[in-house]
């Protein structure tokens, strides 16, 4: 009978391949508010295309006012969940293929959204699909929810859970295989602070789209001329970090150029707002600029702010600044925190707080941390799936990432970037493997008979 989901898995390829350029190829950025689309227009309009392909392919999808829909397999009263979004993070800076055309090359569809989270999700709506065409018997029905605002405020999941019970047990396919079992906890602060009257005069700078991303580029313009050209051209050789500096008519204009990535993943990136802080306070910066030069800067762990920790369940704090801009002489920006396990979140803004004097600190969203044993039925079910079609070992890990797991009682993150994939998720030009994801489809099948199957 397995073999019979598998075969009609890899019969599902085109069929997949096609729908899923067709979720690429529509926009869903967060935008404004409209009647029926509480996130945009864009976004209302992907979660008509994922509701119709759900129908095409036989499915029973109900609409939660734009906020969110869900797809069901089988009548049992008892589900198992699985959470997926459908709206993604803006483009960003860097991108070499277009990111809304879905592109193929090589076997690789390019785009965003194809890694986060429109694949994997699209990957476990045909695993279900499989599943269903087989004639698996369930003693449990499987709920496909997919939101529309995961990559902000979770608006959709506060919605969905208002109006219909969410359940217990299930998982997410929107980060890595093996498995997650382990989320650490977010503390987003926002800064606010009156520009400096004195120093370097900054006229405008508004950098960062998303909490969670590192912005990858950095501009800010200033007061001066030739010699702050020379100054920042010497501390680009001083520092060995791509700077720039331009003499307009409106004062010159700075430029750091940074490398884009994920909040929760600083490794190897680079933050943008932080090299522009650190190039400000060098050409002469005072205030709140020159305080956050010193306790942000370009640190990823929180270490002069007073907030590095760590565990030995989720290992260290990072913090991002993901946002800075100057609007109408009041500095705003905001620090993203993926705090460990074991770390008291309300410390950790105190700290903040008592490293940040002159900026006035408020919390914009907290979130505790989300921990599933390793020894429970659904860990071991998981990764059992895991094991059997990849051939590999399969252990649980944590992450600073967050996913729509940590509404569930007992949820996981599953999938879908495999141990030696290239993590491009918030990046240019994220791209998803074909083949990867038809393997993926298979696990998740797997996965979804051995938690509902009878």
């Amino acid at each position: 009978m397995e073999k019979k989901v598998y075969d009609l898995i890899d019969s599902y390829r085109d069929e997949f391949t096609a729908m899923l350029q067709g979720w690429i190829r529509t926009p869903s950025v967060k935008g404004e508010a409209e009647p029926g689309a509480p996130f945009g227009r864009d976004v209302r309009k992907m979660l008509d295309r994922a509701m119709a392909d759900a129908k095409s392919l036989g499915f029973a999808v109900r609409d939660f006012d734009g906020y969110a829909c869900d797809i069901t397999l089988g009548e049992a009263e008892e589900k198992i969940a699985v959470l997926g979004h459908l709206d993604v993070v803006p483009v960003g800076d860097g991108w070499t293929k277009p990111p809304f055309d879905a592109v193929i090359e090589n076997g690789r569809m390019y785009g965003r959204g194809t890694n986060d989270d429109k694949g994997p999700s699209l990957a476990a709506l045909f695993a279900m699909k499989a599943v269903r065409d087989a004639g698996i018997p369930l003693k449990k029905s499987v709920r496909m929810i997919l939101g529309c605002d995961e990559e902000s405020g979770w608006e959709d999941m506060e919605y969905y859970g208002a109006h219909e019970r969410i359940p217990d047990v299930g998982f997410s396919p929107d980060a890595n295989f093996p498995l997650i079992n382990t989320e650490k906890g977010m503390l987003v602060l926002e800064l606010r602070a009156p520009a400096a009257r004195t120093g370097l005069k900054v006229l405008e700078m508004a950098t960062g789209d998303r909490i969670n991303v590192i912005p990858g580029e950095c501009r800010a313009l200033v007061e001066g001329g030739e010699e702050l050209v020379r100054r920042t051209e010497a501390y680009a050789r001083k520092t060995g970090l791509p700077y720039t500096a331009e003499i307009t008519e409106k004062g010159v204009v700075l430029a750091a150029e940074g490398i884009p990535g994920h909040s929760a993943f600083p490794e190897g990136r680079r933050n943008a707002i932080g090299m522009m802080l650190l190039l400000l306070r060098e050409l002469g910066a005072e205030g709140s600029v020159a305080t956050l030069a010193e306790a942000v800067g370009l640190e990823s762990d929180g270490k002069s702010l007073g907030c590095a920790c760590r565990d030995e369940v989720s290992e260290g704090l990072t913090c991002n600044m993901g946002i800075l801009r100057l609007e109408n002489g009041v500095w705003f920006g905001t620090l993203d925190m993926r705090c460990p396990v074991a770390a008291d979140q309300e410390k950790l803004k105190e700290e903040a707080v008592a490293h940040l004097p002159g900026i006035s600190v408020t919390v914009q969203m907290q979130k505790p941390p989300h921990h599933v044993p390793a020894d429970g039925e659904l860990v071991t079910a998981l990764l059992s799936a895991y094991e059997e079609e990849t051939g590999l070992e399969g252990k649980p890990m944590s992450t600073g990432g967050g996913t729509y797991a940590k509404v569930l009682k007992q949820g996981v993150a599953f999938g879908a970037l495999f141990p030696d994939d290239e993590d491009l998720a918030h990046q240019a030009d994220e791209y998803e493997d074909i083949d990867r994801l038809m393997l993926a489809t298979k696990i998740y099948a797997n996965a979804l008979i051995r938690l509902a199957g009878e």
